[in-house]
């Protein structure tokens, strides 16, 4: 009998051990998986989120927002763009935008049974190019269908979390170990074109749609994914010449009005659904010494939306 207990208490032991490690191992299993399924959401919103920035907008220009509530997610944007046609006598348009984005969704205590509280910070580059071709309709309106194409990239800067994850939690997240997600994008937009110059003054106006479609290429399999960009834009800049003058021009006044309508999965993804912005500012005209950037201009801007209000300025020249 004393054999008996003994080996009774022997088998509760391991079985008890067993149970444990199995609870453990089936406890970070599903810790891991949480993870990565908070990852992949938050992977998706960043891959929306690269879509306000594919095109040259004065709107989303420049955003940055800060959310305080439980994620805490802050994102910070800018982009550099523009387009123009080469000449009036040969009316291939180009356009290029460069965006830079910082985005910094947080895990939080609702992974799985864990209090862990870790951010993540991602930083994004993304380039669009696009050409298109002039087909005039009066002698100041003109339709430009534009064909667009992108490649973005985006890495964490934390590569330290995988390590702490993995050694603290036993956890494997496979974009961290990574730290990279590339996208590219291919789309095209269509735009009417309004010109009117005279020298008492000069009207721009220009009303575009814009889709453009996102997927992810040599990214790991955690984080594959895609998204679309699609907006309606308006955008109107007026000139006046000042009794000013500089570099023997007249220095002229400028006046801005565009408002952005965010369509698809970008409509809401950042708590609005579109943004305007209103701006004034001044332009130089170098062409008596540059023909280069023959003129450039310096304007503040008002952006609102729903929930977004901000100031930015911008400047730009023109060739």
């Amino acid at each position: 009998m004393k054999y008996v207990s003994t080996f009774f208490r022997i088998a509760c032991v391991l079985g008890i051990t067993f149970l444990g490690q199995r609870a453990l191992a089936q406890s970070q299993e599903q810790f891991t998986v949480a993870a990565n399924n908070y990852l992949k959401k938050r992977t998706d919103a960043f891959m929306t989120i690269t879509g306000y920035s594919l095109t040259p907008d004065v709107t989303t220009g420049s955003l940055s927002i800060t959310d305080k509530g439980r994620d805490a997610q802050n994102l910070q944007m800018i982009s550099l763009g523009g387009g123009d046609r080469i000449s009036a006598n040969f009316p291939l348009y180009l356009e290029g935008t460069i965006a830079f984005n910082r985005y910094n969704p947080t895990f939080t205590d609702g992974i799985g049974n864990t209090d862990i509280t870790v951010p993540v910070h991602w930083n994004g580059i993304t380039g669009t190019g696009g050409i298109g071709w002039d087909f005039p309709l009066t002698e100041n309106l003109r339709i430009r269908p534009i064909a667009n194409i992108m490649l973005g990239h985006m890495e964490s800067d934390l590569s330290l979390l995988g390590r702490y994850l993995e050694k603290n939690k036993g956890v494997d997240m496979q974009f961290l170990n990574g730290g990279r997600m590339n996208a590219y994008g291919a789309g095209g937009s269509l735009m009417l074109d309004y010109e009117d110059y005279k020298p008492e003054r000069e009207y721009d106006v220009e009303l575009r749609y814009t889709n453009i479609s996102l997927s992810t290429f040599d990214t790991s399999t955690a984080v594959q994914g895609a998204a679309n960009s699609q907006s309606a834009g308006l955008w109107a800049r007026a000139r006046y010449p000042t009794p000013l003058t500089v570099l023997d021009r007249p220095l002229r006044a400028v006046f801005e009005l565009a408002h952005t309508e965010f369509l698809g999965q970008l409509r809401g993804a950042l708590g609005f659904d579109s943004l305007s912005s209103v701006g004034t500012g001044i332009e130089v005209d170098r062409s008596a010494s540059d023909p280069m950037f023959s003129r450039v201009r310096l304007v503040f801007r008002y952006q609102f939306g729903q929930n977004v209000r901000g100031t930015s300025i911008g400047l730009a020249a023109s060739f």
